[in-house]
């Protein structure tokens, strides 16, 4: 959700740096959202406000940590507070949270797994550092997703390879593998366009849903925009969202769509009040931009005063 400070256990972060930004599209293991908490929902940090723990943690019959893409969700969940709490402090936060969700066997096993994969975590910033990785073209983006995927079997067995970041790798081969072939000057339009519809043919039905579901979203929000301009209501859209999607995506699209009324209104009001002070011929250029500042800080916080600029 948020980026943190600290590259080591950041993994938004170095996902971004890994893949050249071409990884930002993917989807999050193709596992609907989380809703938005509930007002006096526990926050770890302040900037999780509003939010609650990812993943859904399971056992077998026989009282076994079931060692997936879930479990991986919580501890990142918790990992991205890096910056507002140092890495023994989340360690802890999640030994309680493995202690309260699972019963003693498994919760051990859940912490046996925790320190390997904050130790994996920290493996990853070498591949960063790998001086012999291409500088240039998709080499990099290749070399260091092999890099990220072998490195894992020194932490993970091959089951837990699979079930923890099985979907991912596939999403980014799938992605590289198409980068390549569009980059490859030495294919021609229509060959590129019979390669890519051999990836398109090979792929799962999971990662063919994720690859389509930003396309759907879109499509989606361009008939609201019509909808919206044609008369209709906010329960109108919500419909139509809930009948292509789920009620719960519906709501939390209605909940963006709220906060971006809300920020645009906010910006709104804050630009009258600047431009007053800008043209109040009393004021010194000193007591203006003083007074400017003083409106910044009234009307927003630190981090979205940094975001003001795009509008003055």
């Amino acid at each position: 959700m948020k980026t943190r400070t600290l590259i080591v256990l950041s993994s938004v972060a170095l996902v971004a740096t890994v893949f050249l930004g071409i990884m930002l599209t993917r989807p999050a293991e193709h596992i609907p959202p989380k809703v938005m908490a509930e007002p006096d929902m526990f926050a770890f940090v302040h900037s999780m406000t509003g939010t609650r723990p990812d993943g859904n943690l399971t056992v077998t019959a026989d009282d076994a940590l079931v060692a997936d893409v879930e479990l991986r969700r919580m501890f990142d969940y918790y990992l991205g507070a890096i910056g507002e709490k140092n890495i023994d402090q989340i360690r802890a936060e999640i030994e309680l949270e493995l202690d309260r969700k699972l019963k003693p066997v498994p919760a051990v096993q859940a912490k046996r797994l925790l320190t390997r994969y904050i130790d994996y975590k920290r493996a990853l910033v070498d591949v960063e550092k790998n001086p012999q990785t291409p500088s240039s073209g998709i080499g990099p983006v290749r070399a260091r997703l092999l890099a990220m995927q072998q490195m894992r079997a020194r932490f993970f067995t091959p089951k837990e390879v699979e079930s923890m970041f099985g979907f991912d790798d596939a999403y980014d081969t799938d992605a590289v593998a198409r980068l390549e072939i569009n980059q490859d000057a030495g294919l021609s339009a229509a060959q590129k366009k019979v390669k890519l519809a051999a990836l398109d043919a090979a792929m799962s039905p999971a990662l063919r849903e994720a690859r389509e579901a930003p396309l759907k979203v879109a499509r989606m929000e361009e008939s609201a925009q019509k909808m919206r301009a044609g008369g209709a209501s906010e329960d109108d859209v919500y419909r139509m969202r809930a009948k292509a999607f789920s009620p719960e995506a519906a709501a939390r699209l209605a909940a963006v769509d709220q906060e971006t009324l809300n920020w645009k209104n906010r910006i709104a009001s804050y630009l009258a009040a600047r431009n007053n002070l800008i043209g109040n011929p009393t004021l010194s250029d000193a007591d203006r931009q003083t007074a400017l500042q003083q409106l910044r800080d009234a009307q927003f916080s630190a981090d979205e005063q940094k975001r003001l600029a795009a509008y003055e």
